[in-house]
């Protein structure tokens, strides 16, 4: 029989591999752009899911403008 391994990290594994903060990795979670699972209070998070967030644009995003501004 063929098993299967799945890297199970925790919130600061996943930070230190991504080179983002914890804080970013849990806004990451919370926004749905990382999967993960809630056990107890840790979140877990599966290695290959790092995948779906590491081709991210660095950086904040850019404020936009209101209509009101500059107009």
């Amino acid at each position: 029989m063929v098993g299967i391994i799945i890297m199970i990290l925790t919130v600061k594994q996943a930070a230190q591999i991504l080179k983002i903060s914890d804080r970013r990795v849990r806004q990451l979670i919370l926004e749905g752009r990382l999967p993960a699972t809630k056990f107890a209070n840790a979140w877990m998070i599966k290695k290959k899911d790092l995948e779906k967030v590491q081709d991210r644009k660095p950086g904040r995003p850019k404020k936009r403008q209101s209509l009101g501004e500059g107009a």
